[in-house]
């Protein structure tokens, strides 16, 4: 059983999201400390879900080397409310929050790029989340758009980025609809034009649809890019780039670490919730 009176909290926050499960375990020590012991990222790609997320954290434990008996709380976050392993359930637009200000101290907004939606997540130095912004139901700002534009292409998402900033003369997407977007690609290819400039040309109609999201929100000052899209080096850069030529007044930032913003996120607020139910001599449960 874990030990309520220990000062360092052990505790496992897990992101499932559409298209990947993010991990990580923390250390926190109570005073604003937190220790990362591992962490894990695994797509995917058509199987059940709580199984990838079975897997991932077992690969997990072995790599922070402690066992599932030594966890104080197990935080779940996205899509993880069947995950039948976990303590308790935090929602996304929190734990990526959290999860951002852990990266990020200087940021007072999240903007969270994933598989199916984006989302601008204002929040103040402790990570209270005082407003949000979301985009709409079409595809063509997200994740799994790209990954198909990358597909149809022939390179993979975890290559756009670097081919992105590759571009000498990107030529924009004239469409926000994924349907029509993607067929002026394929006009793209047919008129010889590269894949680099066709991926940047995406990136900037992208990043256009973005910063009008963090426009729309009131956002000022640092913004963390948080989510699957974090990770794409191009994407980053057409965002940054857009919001300075329109003068828009944020400081777009990235850290290493940003795809695992939800699941930092959720292990911190796990560890909260653990000492504060603690504190009032109340038992853990879902």
């Amino acid at each position: 059983m874990p030990d309520n009176s220990r000062t360092t909290v052990l505790t496992a926050g897990i992101d499932v999201g559409s298209s990947a499960v993010k991990i990580a375990m923390i250390e926190d020590d109570g005073d604003g400390g937190a220790r990362v012991l591992a962490t894990g990222v695994e797509r995917i790609r058509r199987r059940d879900p709580m199984k990838v997320c079975e897997e991932l954290f077992e690969r997990s434990i072995s790599d922070a080397g402690v066992t599932r008996g030594d966890f104080d709380y197990v935080a779940t976050t996205g899509e993880g409310e069947l995950v039948s392993f976990r303590t308790g359930h935090f929602y996304g637009m929190t734990t990526h929050a959290r999860g951002a200000l852990l990266l990020e101290p200087e940021a007072r907004a999240a903007i969270d790029i994933g598989a199916l939606h984006t989302r601008a997540i204002l929040m103040d130095e402790r990570a209270k989340v005082l407003g949000y912004r979301m985009t709409s139901q079409c595809a063509s700002g997200s994740g799994q758009f790209l990954e198909n534009i990358g597909r149809y292409l022939g390179v993979t998402l975890e290559e756009i980025g670097a081919l992105s900033l590759e571009a000498e003369d990107p030529e924009v997407s004239s469409s926000i609809c994924a349907v029509l977007a993607e067929t002026d690609v394929i006009n793209m290819v047919s008129r010889g034009i590269g894949v680099s400039n066709i991926l940047k040309g995406i990136h900037q109609s992208m990043a256009g649809r973005y910063l009008r999201l963090l426009t729309s929100a009131r956002t000022a000052g640092v913004v963390l890019v948080t989510g699957g899209l974090a990770a794409d080096v191009g994407l980053v850069a057409a965002l940054r780039e857009a919001a300075e030529e329109q003068k828009a007044g944020v400081d777009i930032r990235s850290h290493e670490q940003s795809v695992l913003a939800g699941a930092l996120g959720a292990a911190l607020w796990g560890a909260f919730r653990f000492r504060k139910l603690s504190d009032k001599g109340l038992s853990l449960s879902a």
